[in-house]
């Protein structure tokens, strides 16, 4: 059963825009069902074909003679040699859609895209599946809850039976598309992730030091980065805990969102927040084995933010935008989930699990609106995403809505 990729509309027309677009993201996620799925008259290649991978390694000018017209090329990442003569072939062709990529993103690979495709290539991150697509509903708008956003939005609202049901499963589509054991699947792609693209980036000398690592990372999912923290669960230094979340970072496994910063906010700490960007991923690490004990456990509030966070990133990405996300937090410990920059506009955010939401909730948001001038940026109505059932103005200027609004 294919589950309909909101980035799909985005894809077809950079198809048509440039001679190759890239599409990068976790494994599993669903990069190579999605490219052949949006262009079934391409010629599809996989390079985990050890025969293809050889030949594109060791002659690339015979592989493109073996493998004429348009191709949908596999896990790129595993064949830097092929990038020179990617270029040389679009140059000479002089054609828009000859090429769909896709990889998992490390260095290496942006590395090589940016020396030798740079002007040529568009380039889309696809994560797990958004709770949109999970509803097979068809909005596609990027969450900026601005009125447009707010009443659009309402056109194509349902709402969900269990969000804790799907904050456990997490977001990989096999999960949704069919019966699979949700223990050994996970336990599957850590050890997969980590034969293959962690070994690919990085060197480590036990893997058991990493798998303690990203279990110390999923645990503080939604919290302050602190190396020297996770250094001390792991028991490595910390510059090998900075190699290693980076990464975690390129492989498109956490995000970290920056702290918001202007001029006026004196006070504003400059640490970034991490969060992890599959939620069933993060309570397989973590060992929260069922939707229930999450719902009722001490770490529900950060299971909830870290969902919100996910799904707000994925609306994103999935219009092929970078996220203008960022968080606040100043020395006397107030903080704003998160801040939304649009078009000289901020979008201030609270993330509460509570079914009752209330203005005392948002009352940090006032550090905004009382700090920076009005004449250089716009701060507009706060925004609670909570679990009360439907759309509630708490004020004029402060509105809280379902998480499944997002």
């Amino acid at each position: 059963m294919y589950i309909q990729r909101q980035i799909q509309s985005v894809l077809n027309t950079l198809i048509t825009q440039f001679p190759a677009v890239l599409i990068t993201g976790p494994h599993q996620v669903g990069k190579s069902t999605l490219l052949k799925h949006c262009a079934p008259e391409y010629h599809y290649l996989s390079f985990d074909d050890p025969m293809l991978l050889d030949l594109a390694k060791t002659d690339g000018t015979l592989f493109f003679l073996n493998h004429a017209g348009k191709l949908i090329l596999d896990e790129v990442q595993y064949v830097p040699e092929l990038f020179p003569l990617l270029k040389l072939q679009i140059d000479r062709q002089q054609q828009n859609g000859l090429f769909l990529l896709s990889g998992s993103q490390s260095f290496e690979l942006m590395k090589n895209v940016h020396e030798s495709l740079a002007g040529r290539i568009a380039i889309l991150k696809l994560q797990g599946l958004s709770l949109r697509e999970m509803q097979n509903i068809s909005f596609k708008r990027a969450f900026i809850p601005d009125a447009g956003y707010l009443t659009a939005r309402e056109q194509e609202w349902q709402p969900v039976s269990d969000i804790w049901q799907v904050i456990h499963r997490g977001y990989m589509p096999r999960l949704h598309e069919q019966e699979v054991d949700w223990q050994m699947y996970y336990a599957s792609y850590v050890a997969t992730y980590i034969e293959r693209d962690v070994r690919q980036i990085t060197n480590i000398a036990s893997h058991t030091d990493f798998m303690r690592f990203m279990v110390a990372v999923a645990a503080r999912s939604g919290e302050l980065l602190n190396y020297s923290g996770v250094a001390q669960d792991v028991g490595v230094s910390v510059d090998t805990i900075k190699r290693w979340l980076d990464v975690l970072r390129t492989s498109n496994i956490v995000y970290l969102v920056q702290p918001y910063s202007n001029n006026h906010l004196k006070r504003a700490i400059k640490t970034p927040k991490l969060y992890f960007l599959d939620t069933g991923l993060m309570a397989y690490l973590t060992k929260w084995l069922t939707p229930e004990t999450i719902r009722s456990g001490a770490k529900s509030g950060q299971f909830f933010e870290t969902f919100a966070v996910s799904e707000i990133i994925k609306s994103f990405y999935n219009q092929g935008i970078e996220p203008p996300v960022y968080y606040y937090r100043d020395t006397n410990q107030k903080e704003i989930d998160l801040v939304i920059e649009y078009n000289r506009t901020l979008y201030p955010i609270e993330i509460k699990s509570t079914a009752a939401p209330n203005k005392k909730m948002a009352k940090n948001f006032d550090i905004l609106r009382n700090t920076l001038p009005e004449s250089e940026i716009g701060i507009a109505h706060g925004t609670i995403i909570n679990q009360y059932p439907q759309k509630l103005w708490l004020a004029e200027n402060l509105i809280a809505l379902p998480i499944s609004y997002l």
